[in-house]
Formats: structure tokens, C-alpha cells, sequence
């Protein structure tokens, strides 16, 4: 892959953001919360707002991987949570297919702990679900390390999901 930059979204990224969230259900449903219907019938709009609410803030955050002209290939975010002031829950962690195995997931995952660090969060955590052993392979070799909690997937009740955890 050529030259990419990781970098917070911006409310002008709503279209490419889109195709590249359609892409991810498509690709990967299981991994989030949302449906591939949900989200195509979301209006550009929709997708706008809720990009303004990521643009800025110490609260909410979305990165993309943009390989300048074209689609985006990566995308991760990042939420504060009420219970656990110190901890910012990763979310939405996509690259294409073409994308996978490089440098471009540690990128997204720093860019997060940036964010987090800068809003005084010290701890990352996210979810897997159980037998997607390349997600948590990857995430280990970024120092995440499995808690031992296992969790009902929130929308496929049938899965697990197991949670990680890394101190930044």
C-alpha cells in the first residue's frame, strides 16, 4: 500500500465514511453493533451528524486510515465510559481486506491511545467475539491482553464475546 495518513474524521468525511461503514457490515456483520440495513438506510445527513459529534472533543473520537484520493481503507473509535472514568472502549477497529496484516491497524490503535492519553484515560479496552483468533492475535501483538471476561454479544445472543485490556 502506498502512503496513508491516519487522522480524526471530519464531518466532510460522511460519503467516504458511509462506503466504508457498508463495507464493514458486509465484510464483518458479527463484529458490530449495527446492521448492514441500518446502516444503509441512515441518510448522508445521519451520517454527517454523527461524524460532528467525532470531530472533536474528549469524549467520542473516530479515526480513518485515508490513503488521500479514493475510498478510505481503516477505520477505529474510540468512546469514554460513565462506569470507568479511566478507560476509553475501542470500537468500530475495520480495514479492508486488501489493508489487513501491516502497519495500519498499530496506526489507528496509537491514534486512539493518543486521544484517550490527551483526555486523561489510561486504559483501552475492547471486545472480540470467541473464535476470531486474528483479532485477538493482532491485538495482543499491540499489548492488549485477554481479561478472562466473556460477555453475551450484544446483538446475536448466541456469540461471545471476550474483552481486552492495555494500559497506555
Amino acid at each position: 500500500m502506498g502512503s496513508w495518513t491516519v487522522r480524526r474524521v471530519t464531518p466532510q468525511d460522511a460519503g467516504r465514511l458511509r462506503a466504508l461503514r457498508l463495507e464493514m457490515l458486509a465484510d464483518s456483520p458479527l463484529a458490530f453493533l449495527e446492521t448492514l440495513a441500518q446502516a444503509a438506510a441512515r441518510s448522508h445527513e445521519g451520517f454527517r451528524q454523527r461524524l460532528a459529534m467525532s470531530a472533536s472533543g474528549p469524549d467520542l473520537a473516530q479515526f480513518v486510515v485515508d490513503p488521500g484520493a479514493g475510498p478510505l481503507t481503516g477505520h477505529a473509535g474510540g468512546t469514554a465510559i460513565p462506569d470507568e472514568p479511566q478507560v476509553t472502549v475501542v470500537f468500530s477497529v475495520y480495514l479492508t481486506p486488501a489493508s489487513r496484516g501491516g502497519k495500519l491497524l498499530p496506526g489507528l490503535i496509537e491514534a486512539v491511545a493518543d486521544w484517550s492519553t490527551a483526555a486523561g484515560r489510561h486504559e483501552l479496552m475492547l471486545e472480540v467475539v470467541v473464535g476470531n483468533d486474528r483479532a485477538v492475535r493482532a491485538y495482543q501483538k499491540l499489548g492488549f491482553e485477554d481479561t478472562g471476561l466473556r460477555l453475551p454479544h450484544p446483538t446475536v445472543p448466541v456469540l461471545t464475546q471476550l474483552q481486552m485490556r492495555r494500559r497506555i
